[in-house]
């Protein structure tokens, strides 16, 4: 299809979803951490019980739909640093499961405070009404690309 056959409205929505991949917004909320390192923490902060044993790295990349190799990578870098620890599964001595430590836990509560302060920034410059309705279109968006992908598989 030609450029100029776009839908004038498709065409605005689609420029200014690409402005947002060009915004550097992504940048971590804690030093010294990647994004997707972030993504991990969180994601094993809402997994795991407090009297859990702990994570598969295999649970953590079915997770986050991100390969396993990446995952260990992630894994090995959050150790070197303390902010994640291995363990020997009890039951399963093959399976190793990770668990967050205390200054992983601090790196999840300041990256949780800078990400409700920049989107309680943002409902304050939109307003409550107008934000609602984002939180509802985006939440319609979601639908419609989730039900587009289901449908290809």
């Amino acid at each position: 299809m030609d450029r100029k056959n776009y839908n004038p409205t498709a065409r605005k929505i689609m420029e200014a979803f690409t402005r947002f991949h060009r915004l550097k917004w992504r940048k971590s909320p804690v030093a010294g951490l990647k994004p997707s390192e972030i993504a991990v923490l969180f994601n094993i902060k809402k997994t795991v019980k407090p009297e859990s044993p702990g994570i598969k790295v295999s649970d953590i990349s079915s997770a986050l739909q991100v390969a396993a190799p990446t995952i260990t990578q992630l894994i090995n870098s959050l150790e070197a640093e303390g902010f994640v620890e291995r363990t020997m599964d009890k039951e399963d001595r093959r399976a190793v499961r990770v668990n967050i430590t205390t200054k992983g836990e601090n790196a999840i509560d300041k990256a949780s405070k800078a990400f409700y302060k920049s989107f309680n920034g943002l409902v304050e410059h939109l307003g409550e009404v107008k934000s609602n309705e984002l939180a509802e279109l985006l939440s319609e968006v979601f639908v419609y690309f989730n039900d587009k992908e289901n449908s290809r598989q």
